[in-house]
C-alpha cells in the first residue's frame, strides 16, 4: 500500500501493529512507530494502544511506558495493554502505580483491569491490598460470575497469598451468574487444583481431580501436572502412571516433556530410580535433545536420597548442558556432595560458579504493617561465626522501630513484646523500606497491654 501511494490508516496502522505485536517482530513495528511518529498519528489512541501493546508483548516495558505517557488521550485499553506487559515482566509494583493513577486520568477499572490488580496482589502477596480489590469487585462488578478469567485470577490470588480455604470459598461461588445453574469452566478447577498444589494439600488434589471427572469437566494438560505431581508427593506411583496414561488413551492429550517431568519425579519420590532412568532413556524428548531441565533435576534429587552419585554427576551434566546458568542445579549437586562428603567437589563447582558469575538468588521475607511501611528481610551467606547470631536477635533499635510502627505502647506487657521479638526473629534482619503509598497493608497482630 505504501510503495503504490495508498492512504495508510489508523485501521491499517492498528492491524499492522497488532499482526507483528502476534509474532513479535519489533523490528518491524518500530518502523511503523517511526512512520507513525512522521505521519502525525501518534496522537490517536487506538495507534498508540497499538503501539504499547506491541512494545509490552515484546517485554520492552520501557518503551510501551513512555509510549502510554506520550498518548495524549488515554482509554483503559491501553492501560491494561501496559498492565499486561507489567505482569509479564513480573513489575507488579509498577502495575499497581499504574493502577493508582488510573482514577486521576479519568480511567476506568474494566474486568481486564481488576485481573491485572490480582495478579499483581499475588505476585506481592500483598493480600489484604487484594481484599480491598475483591470487595471493589462485588461491588462494581454486576455479574461477576460469568468472568470466568477474573474469578480464576482471585483463587490464585488468595492461595498464592497462602489462604486455601478462602480461596475454595471462591471457587464453590464460582460460575454463578445471574441464572441460578453454575457454568462450569476447566480454567475454574485448575485454578484451584494449583492453589491446592502449592500449598501441599496433594490429597485434597486428588479428591478434587476425582470430582472434576464426576462433573464431567474435560481436563486440560496443566490439571495432569498438577494431579501426577499430587501422586507423587502422595506416593501414590499406580495412581499416577494411570493418571499419565489416560491423558493419550482417554483425552487423546499429547503428554508433553513437563509430564515426563513428573512421572519421573514421581518413581524417584518413591525410589524407582532404576525405573526412572529407563523411563528417561526411553523418552523421545531426550532422544531428540527437547527435554526439560525439569527432568534432570528431579533425577539428581532422586540420586541424592539414592547416594547413586555417579548417575547424580550424569543429571547434573545433561541439566547444564541445557541451561548452563541454571543455578538450581548447582546447589542441588553442592548438596548431593556435601551429603556425601565430597568437600573438594563442592570447593570445586564454588570456583566454577564464581568464573560464571553465578550466584544463588536471595532468599526474601515480607512483613506487612498498618502505617504504609514496609519490611522486608534477606537472607545472606553466613561468612562471619557471629553473622547467624546477629540475625536470629533483633536489636533494641529494630524492636523499638517496629513497635513504635504498630502503635504498641512502651507500656505493653513482656508478653506483647516478646511477640514482637519472636517475628523478627524469624524474618531475619529487617530494613526498613517504604512502599508506594496506595498499599495500606496491615498485620494481624494481638496486642495486650
Amino acid at each position: 500500500m505504501h510503495t503504490n501511494g495508498v492512504p495508510i490508516d489508523t485501521y491499517t496502522l492498528c492491524s499492522s501493529l497488532t499482526a507483528s505485536s502476534c509474532i513479535k517482530t519489533v523490528k518491524f513495528g518500530k518502523q511503523l512507530h517511526t512512520y507513525v511518529e512522521k505521519s502525525g498519528w501518534s496522537s490517536s489512541v487506538f495507534v498508540g494502544s497499538a503501539l504499547v501493546d506491541l512494545y509490552a508483548k515484546s517485554l520492552l516495558i520501557n518503551d510501551a511506558s513512555v509510549m502510554f505517557d506520550e498518548i495524549p488521550v488515554k482509554n483503559t485499553v491501553c492501560a491494561n495493554a501496559l498492565l499486561s506487559g507489567y505482569a509479564e515482566a513480573r513489575m507488579w509494583v509498577e502495575g499497581l502505580e499504574l493502577v493508582r493513577k488510573m482514577p486521576g486520568l479519568n480511567l476506568n477499572y474494566d474486568n481486564l483491569t481488576l485481573t491485572a490488580m490480582f495478579r499483581a496482589c499475588a505476585g506481592l502477596s500483598a493480600v489484604e491490598f487484594g481484599r480491598q480489590v475483591h470487595a471493589n469487585v462485588i461491588r462494581t462488578v454486576p455479574d461477576f460470575g460469568a468472568d470466568v478469567f477474573l474469578q480464576s485470577s482471585l483463587i490464585e490470588m488468595y492461595g498464592k497469598c497462602g489462604l486455601v480455604k478462602k480461596a475454595r470459598e471462591v471457587f464453590n461461588m464460582a460460575g454463578f451468574g445471574r441464572e441460578i445453574v453454575r457454568k462450569s469452566d476447566v480454567v475454574l478447577w485448575t485454578s484451584m487444583l494449583g492453589v491446592y498444589g502449592r500449598n501441599g494439600h496433594f490429597k485434597e488434589v486428588i479428591e478434587l481431580y476425582k470430582e472434576m471427572l464426576m462433573d464431567g469437566i474435560r481436563p486440560d494438560e496443566v490439571a495432569f501436572l498438577t494431579v501426577i505431581s499430587a501422586c507423587g508427593h502422595t506416593g501414590q506411583v499406580n495412581l499416577g502412571i494411570e493418571y499419565f496414561e489416560s491423558m493419550a488413551h482417554d483425552l487423546g492429550l499429547s503428554p508433553g516433556p513437563e509430564h515426563h517431568s513428573c512421572l519421573v519425579d514421581l518413581l524417584c519420590r518413591a525410589g524407582e530410580l532404576e525405573k526412572a532412568w529407563k523411563l528417561v532413556n526411553e523418552m523421545p524428548s531426550v532422544k531428540n535433545g527437547s527435554c526439560s531441565v525439569s527432568l534432570w533435576g528431579a533425577l539428581l534429587n532422586a540420586c541424592i536420597d539414592c547416594g547413586n552419585i555417579e548417575l547424580g554427576k550424569l543429571a547434573a551434566r545433561r541439566a547444564l548442558e541445557l541451561d548452563p546458568q541454571n543455578v538450581g542445579i548447582y546447589v542441588l549437586l553442592s548438596n548431593m556432595y556435601a551429603r556425601y562428603g565430597l568437600w573438594d567437589e563442592i570447593g570445586h563447582l564454588r570456583e566454577l560458579m564464581k568464573e560464571r558469575g553465578l550466584k544463588k538468588d536471595i532468599g526474601c521475607s515480607w512483613i506487612e504493617t498498618s502505617k504504609s511501611k514496609g519490611f522486608h528481610g534477606l537472607q545472606t551467606q553466613a561468612s562471619h561465626p557471629q553473622e547467624c547470631t546477629s540475625y536470629n536477635q533483633p536489636s533494641p533499635e529494630t524492636l523499638e522501630l517496629y513497635c513504635n510502627l504498630e502503635g504498641i505502647p512502651e507500656s505493653s506487657s513482656p508478653a506483647t513484646k516478646s511477640k514482637v521479638q519472636l517475628i523478627l526473629t524469624l524474618v531475619g534482619p529487617l530494613q526498613n523500606q517504604s512502599t508506594p503509598k496506595w498499599l495500606n497493608l496491615q498485620m494481624t497482630l494481638t496486642r495486650r497491654a
